[in-house]
C-alpha cells in the first residue's frame, strides 16, 4: 500500500491558535492530517515528498465562518443603506427573494467559491426548505430555517425538520423570536438533544426585536399584523432573550447568532453554558445597522464561547472572515488580537462542533 504523501511547509510565522505563535515555524502534513508543528530547527521531516518555504508569510488554520446566508451571495452590495431600520431591511430581504431572477442555488454555489477563495474551510449556512445540498468545498453545516407564527404551524415545521435531520444530519435554525412560536422552539431543542444535531437561532439582534419582546410594540408588531399575525401569539410567551437562552441550553449544541443586545445577566448565562453554547458575532453586519456597541469584551470576560460569522451579502459586502477579524480588531482595541484570531478559527470550529478536527494547527487535525 502506498504511503500517504508528506508535505513540509515553512514560513516566517505560524499561528497554531491552540498554542503560542511561532517565529520561523514548520508544519508537516501527511495525507490530510497534520503530524508536526514547531520551529523550523526542530522540524521532523522524515521522507518528504514536497517541501515549500513560503518565506515572509504567515500560516493560519483554515478560517471558519460560523454563520452565513449564502442564498444572498448574488448581491453586489448589502440591501438598503447603512443605518437602515431592521424591519425596513427585512422587507427588502422579502422583496429580493420574490424577484424572478432570484436563484438561490446559483447564489449558494457562488458563495461557496467566494468563501474558499477567502481561505474559509468550514462554514455554517442557513438554508431554506427544499434547497438542494452541494458537495463543493468548503465543508458546510447546513442549518434548516424553521418558522411557525402560531401553535397550529408547529407540526408542519417539525415534519420538515425531521426530514432534514434524517436526510443529512443537518442543523436546525428556529429563525428568530418574531417568527418562532415557543412550542416550535421547544420541539426543535428536544429533537436536537435526541438526534445530537446543533441549533442556531438569531437572538437579541436588533433594538426593534428588543422592543417587541420587552414591550410588545414597535416595527415588528406592525410587520406581523401586516401579514395577519395577531399580537399575543409570540411576544407574550417569552419576554426577554434570557427566556430563549434557557430553552436553547437544552440543545445538543446551540449557536446564539448575533447577541447584539444581550444584557449582563444573559451574558453571564451564555458564559456559564459555554461548553455547549456559542455566541456568533457578525461584526460588519452589526455595523451596517449601526447597532449599539457590541459587548465582546464582556462576553469574553464572562467565559462565553465566541465565534465569527459574515452573515450574508444582504448585510455585508463580502464573505471574508479575515475582514471580519480585521474589523473586529479595529472596533474592539482592548480585546487581544490572539482572541480575535481564535474567534475566526477555533471558536468557529467549536460552535459547529468540529473543534477536534479543525480550527487550529495541531497534530492529528485535518490540514
Amino acid at each position: 500500500m502506498k504511503s500517504p504523501r508528506r508535505l513540509v511547509l515553512k514560513a516566517r510565522y505560524v499561528f497554531p491558535v491552540s498554542d503560542a505563535p511561532l517565529a520561523g515555524g514548520c508544519v508537516v502534513v501527511e495525507g490530510d492530517r497534520i503530524i508536526f508543528v514547531g520551529e523550523s530547527d526542530s522540524c521532523k521531516r522524515g521522507a518528504v515528498d514536497e517541501e515549500c518555504d513560503l518565506g515572509n508569510a504567515a500560516v493560519l488554520p483554515g478560517l471558519v465562518n460560523a454563520h452565513a446566508h449564502l442564498e444572498f451571495s448574488d448581491l453586489a452590495a448589502p440591501l438598503g443603506r447603512r443605518g437602515i431600520g431592521f424591519v425596513d431591511w427585512i422587507e427588502l430581504v422579502i422583496a429580493h427573494r420574490r424577484l424572478a431572477a432570484f436563484s438561490p442555488d446559483e447564489a449558494v454555489a457562488a458563495g461557496l467559491r467566494e468563501s474558499l477563495g477567502y481561505g474559509v474551510t468550514a462554514l455554517g449556512d442557513i438554508i431554506q426548505p427544499g434547497q438542494p445540498s452541494s458537495n463543493s468545498p468548503p465543508e458546510t453545516d447546513r442549518f434548516l430555517e424553521l418558522k411557525a407564527f402560531t401553535a397550529a404551524g408547529v407540526a408542519g415545521a417539525m415534519e420538515t425538520a425531521r426530514r432534514h435531520v434524517v436526510s443529512e444530519r443537518g442543523g436546525l435554525c428556529p429563525h428568530a423570536p418574531h417568527t418562532v412560536h415557543p412550542d416550535l422552539l421547544k420541539a426543535v431543542v428536544e429533537l436536537s438533544a435526541a438526534e445530537r444535531v446543533p441549533v442556531a437561532m438569531h437572538l437579541a439582534e436588533s433594538a426593534e426585536e428588543m422592543e417587541f419582546l420587552l414591550r410588545g410594540r414597535g416595527p415588528f408588531r406592525g410587520l406581523l399584523e401586516k401579514i395577519g399575525i395577531q399580537h399575543g401569539t409570540l411576544a407574550d410567551h417569552y419576554a426577554r432573550p434570557l427566556d430563549y437562552l434557557r430553552v436553547l441550553a437544552g440543545a445538543h449544541r446551540a449557536l446564539v447568532v448575533h447577541g447584539n443586545y444581550l444584557d449582563d445577566e444573559e451574558i453571564e448565562f451564555v458564559g456559564a453554558h459555554a461548553e455547549r453554547m456559542s455566541v456568533v458575532y457578525c461584526p460588519r453586519s452589526h455595523d451596517w445597522f449601526l447597532h449599539a456597541g457590541y459587548p465582546l469584551g464582556k462576553l469574553l470576560s464572562a467565559g462565553a464561547s465566541m465565534a465569527l460569522g459574515t452573515d450574508g451579502r444582504c448585510s455585508t459586502p463580502d464573505l471574508s472572515v479575515l475582514e471580519e477579524m480585521r474589523f473586529a480588531a479595529r472596533r474592539h482595541p482592548n480585546v487581544a488580537l490572539d482572541a480575535i484570531l481564535r474567534l475566526g478559527t477555533l471558536g468557529g470550529a467549536k460552535a459547529l462542533g468540529r473543534e477536534t478536527e479543525i480550527g487550529s494547527i495541531s497534530p492529528g487535525k485535518l490540514a
